[in-house]
């Protein structure tokens, strides 16, 4: 019988010990994060990201401004439209606002963007009518927009696979030998899923021109990032060879900087980039969630002192760069826009009860052929009384 000795397993302690240390230590440290504007609305001098935010101006500033405000306006009267039982869902991004405007003013008019069912913010810089997002919610179209357009592709339900999509769009752009990029939109419970993992590594060998944006609002419905993931969402992306940013979400001018130096990686031929906007769902995950069931007030109070808006205002006030004029138009515009919405969701017409069945194939099909005759029977046995 062979008995190991105790100078041999000594090593394996020690060398477990050393490997317990590493990680403890790299899970202590403090992930880093991009920021060019505090919380109190203060400019940070960041060399490295800076210079791709030298050419904002005032009047830039308060374009920024105003798509946060608007889009927030929007939402709001969603959610509102929503309780008054008008449209059938929504999902809110209220505190995700400078995330979406930043890395959508980032774009170039022939990127494309691959979206999930949240980029309202994203959807407003590329020019889709509000309205149209408020009719898929509401059960009258498939979406509403051409996503050749805008350049902005139709809203993804399922959890994840529009980074695949986006992925696969990415390569043939490269194929065409275009030099402009895309960006996928995702949150860090999507992170999870194969889809996105998958697409990491396409992306990675196939050296794709993708930035994907990954909205880590904190919770991934009821479940908190710590429980989705051991180490910060953005160092994933060394994983698969590829450099991952964090970014302050609840800064503007951050996001906007990254967004673009991303996006210029990716159309110089450098391949992927994972971006990593830390921010906050304020509201509910979707109007049909009540979030005081798994997170405390505390939580929200402490973010909401971060709120985006709020923060890019302190800075236009304390520069110079917007006075109560502009706040005060900015405010009748978006009571304007509040109303439009309303109206605009109130008069859409119900659709072809039996349009359900179209498009379904695109030469028809036997199976869809029957099932339209069966569901047209139905209809009409209310019409004679049954």
């Amino acid at each position: 019988m062979t008995v190991e000795s105790t100078a041999a397993r000594k090593p394996r302690r020690s060398s477990g010990t050393k490997r317990t240390a590493a990680k403890a230590a790299a899970q202590s440290a403090e992930p880093q994060l991009v920021q060019l504007l505090t919380p109190e609305g203060e400019r940070v001098d960041d060399p490295e990201y800076a210079p791709y935010v030298a050419d904002i101006t005032a009047d830039d500033l308060r374009g920024l401004y105003r798509d946060m405000v608007l889009t927030r306006r929007f939402d709001a009267e969603a959610t509102a439209l929503q309780r008054q039982g008008e449209l059938g869902l929504w999902a809110s991004l209220l505190g995700q606002e400078a995330a979406q405007i930043g890395s959508g003013r980032a774009l170039r008019d022939d990127d494309y963007v691959f979206p999930t069912y949240r980029e309202h913010g994203v959807a407003w810089c590329r020019g889709v009518d509000p309205t149209n997002l408020l009719g898929m919610f509401r059960g009258v179209n498939h979406g509403g927009w051409d996503p050749n357009g805008n350049n902005f592709h139709l809203y993804t339900i399922v959890i994840g696979s529009q980074t695949l999509h986006a992925t696969g769009y990415a390569m043939g752009i490269t194929k065409d030998g275009a030099d402009s990029a895309v960006i996928a939109y995702f949150g860090d419970g999507a992170s999870s899923q194969g889809d996105v993992n998958e697409a990491f590594t396409f992306s990675a060998v196939y050296n794709a021109p993708v930035v994907f944006f990954c909205q880590n609002n904190q919770w991934a419905i009821s479940e908190p990032t710590e429980r989705q993931t051991r180490v910060p969402l953005y160092q994933r992306a060394s994983g698969f060879g590829f450099p991952g940013v964090r970014v302050d979400g609840n800064d503007v001018l951050a996001c906007l900087a990254v967004t673009r130096w991303a996006l210029e990686r990716a159309r110089s031929g450098e391949g992927p980039t994972l971006v990593e906007a830390f921010t906050y769902r304020m509201g509910a995950h979707t109007t049909s969630d009540d979030p005081t069931k798994y997170r405390r007030d505390e939580e929200r109070e402490a973010w909401e002192a971060k709120d985006p808006i709020q923060r890019l205002k302190a800075y236009l006030l304390a520069s110079g760069g917007a006075d109560d004029a502009f706040f005060a138009e900015l405010e009748s515009e978006s009571e304007t826009m509040g109303k439009r919405v309303r109206e605009a969701v109130r008069a859409m017409p119900d659709p072809d009860t039996m349009s359900i069945f179209e498009n379904v194939y695109a030469d028809g099909h036997a199976l869809v052929d029957e099932e339209r005759a069966q569901f047209a029977a139905y209809l009409a046995s209310f019409e004679e009384g049954h």
